[in-house]
């Protein structure tokens, strides 16, 4: 059984009684409910006080809506749970996770940038004030992934980068910020994201590191937050076959599974060789990567059966409930497996204060917006950075370069569950505002003498400058962050970058110079949010320095981009 007064619970002895005797008081469906971490609810779509009394949920993830709302929302549940819940919400770049109106502080990558775990945990500290202002108590951050391969489409800016020290100190400081405000951090994707180039929300992706590079790695990670006492892991739907080998050496391949399905790497690698004893929850199950590995009545039994205490979310709700009802019913899952993970789901609630007086909803919302846009304003000062400027490009000047021609790629909603920022009018707005005579290449109204006729020389009576600006964020559900050129003749790509100035700015992806090698001056931002544009304006002006490092590698181990 799990022993709840060691680490990372530390619970008296009267609290584990309390916490025994309100176990042995559930029904089964009660202790089901405990078991899943159910998307959060929409008043205006359903009656949540009911929704609650008949599910009976351990937890519920809240995407962004109003401050209010969501304050609203919260108090009802709580209200009306027997079992307070876990609130939870992606709070990776700001409290914008939780609330519309929340601060979008950095971006992971971009905060690693500034080299400064003081500015990681300004992001844990804003981020959990704000989240708990509307009665949020959970965060499924930091991200520790490490960022290795610069073609993963769903790591990339969500990381602290590829230095797995920086990822601990950053993470660290981040994790603190979070628990000054009495939020509860997950670190997450167990066994680790950021090795494959595909993204786990449509298939189950691979960690390919040998057992003992694994260990030194993202292993490393892991075992230094558990020796500190992180009470929560989340689990991906990622393989690490090498560990997996290692533990069972007979294993077939076709039984080979992602750590969200696999008692090896649960059971086996976390608990017992990392010396893991907190809850586990997994990444959300809906992922196609979770649903491709065996069919759901017998996954979600076998996720419980690994060694994995929480299910997020679900598809269709009652017929998950009664997948884990008929596995009980006909022995696939014991009703002390089911204990096992109720205990660990009551002891961190307990442990964190969810039965205490002070869980109570705060009754009005105080978020400080412009203090932590002053924050945000200098994290973005510290992380801006300058990748190459061959040609002395810049500063820019009214007198350099009079007319801009501004070109925008990415600035789209396609992808799941984007940070919402759009680059366009701010950075026509700021560079118009210093005197410069901005025109903004339009994608949908093509002059097609440019495309197929136009030389140099008439390029150069229309701009004097041509400014790219890349901001195609790191989404869940597509394949690639890579620059897409308009399809006709690549209409919008610098092909006179040789004979016009070109810069190329990304407020994303930190690695397009792989797809734009030959430009001369390249700046990555990390973040497309108002503080960044402005000082990337500021420092491309030459107003202030550049003060950013290379969180990872953007040149992206190719000899070309160097140049």
């Amino acid at each position: 059984m799990v022993d709840l007064t060691k680490k990372p619970y530390y619970l008296t002895n009267e609290q584990v009684q309390w916490i025994q005797e309100k176990q042995a008081s559930m029904s089964l469906d009660e202790k089901i409910g405990q078991l899943f971490f159910v998307i959060g609810q929409d008043e205006d779509q359903v009656d949540i006080n009911q929704f609650i009394q008949k599910y009976q949920p351990g937890g519920m993830m809240y995407r962004p809506a109003e401050a209010k709302k969501i304050q609203r929302e919260l108090a009802s549940a709580q209200a009306t749970s027997d079992i307070p819940l876990f609130f939870s919400a992606n709070l990776e770049s700001g409290g914008n996770g939780i609330i519309s109106e929340g601060t979008w502080f950095g971006n992971p990558l971009q905060i690693a940038a500034t080299d400064d775990p003081s500015q990681a945990y300004e992001l844990g500290n804003v981020a959990g004030y704000e989240a708990s202002q509307v009665g949020c108590n959970m965060s499924f951050s930091p991200i520790v992934d490490i960022d290795k391969n610069f073609r993963n489409p769903i790591t990339n800016t969500r990381t602290f980068g590829s230095d797995q020290e920086r990822v601990i100190k950053m993470a660290e400081a981040q994790l603190k910020g979070l628990q000054d405000n009495d939020i509860l951090p997950v670190i997450k994707h167990f066994p680790g994201d950021g090795v494959d180039e595909r993204d786990q929300h449509l298939l189950s992706t691979v960690n390919s590191l040998s057992a003992d590079e694994w260990m030194t790695s993202y292993g490393k990670i892991y075992q230094t937050f558990i020796d500190q006492g992180i009470s929560s892991i989340m689990i991906g739907h990622i393989l690490q076959p090498a560990w997996e080998r290692k533990l069972y050496p007979e294993i077939p391949d076709a039984d080979l599974r992602p750590a969200s399905a696999s008692k090896l790497l649960i059971d086996g690698l976390l608990r017992q060789t990392l010396g893991f004893n907190g809850l586990t929850i997994t990444d959300a199950t809906p992922m196609i990567g979770y649903n491709a590995i065996l069919p759901r009545k017998d996954l979600l039994p076998v996720t419980i059966n690994a060694g994995i205490d929480m299910i997020l979310f679900n598809k269709n709700i009652d017929e998950d409930y009664t997948f884990i009802r008929q596995a009980v019913e006909n022995g696939t899952l014991t009703l002390e497996r089911i204990d096992e993970a109720v205990t660990r789901i009551l002891g961190t609630k307990m442990a964190h204060g969810l039965f205490g007086p002070e869980a109570k909803p705060k009754e009005t919302v105080q978020l400080k917006t412009e203090e932590h846009a002053e924050k945000a304003a200098i994290a973005a000062k510290k992380s801006v950075t300058l990748v190459k400027d061959r040609a002395q490009l810049l500063p820019l000047s009214v007198e350099r370069y009079p007319r801009i021609r501004l070109v925008v790629l990415g600035d789209s909603d396609n992808g799941g569950f984007k940070e919402g920022g759009k680059v366009t009018d701010i950075f026509q707005q700021n560079l118009q505002s210093l005197g410069f005579d901005v025109t903004l290449f339009d994608r949908n109204q093509l002059n097609f003498h440019e495309i197929f006729e136009e030389g140099v020389a008439e390029m150069e009576e229309k701009f004097d400058l041509a400014l790219y600006i890349a901001n195609v964020e790191t989404a869940s559900n597509q394949t690639t962050t890579r620059l897409d050129w308009i399809h006709l003749m690549a209409a919008d790509a610098p092909w006179f970058m040789k004979s016009i100035p070109t810069i190329f700015v990304s407020t994303a992806n930190p690695y397009h110079l792989f797809d734009i090698p030959a430009v001369s001056t390249y700046i990555n931002a990390y973040t497309g949010n108002k503080e960044s544009i402005e000082a990337t304006i500021r420092k491309m002006t030459g107003e202030e320095a550049f003060e950013g490092i290379h969180p990872v590698d953007p040149f992206c181990g190719d000899t070309l981009t160097h140049l």
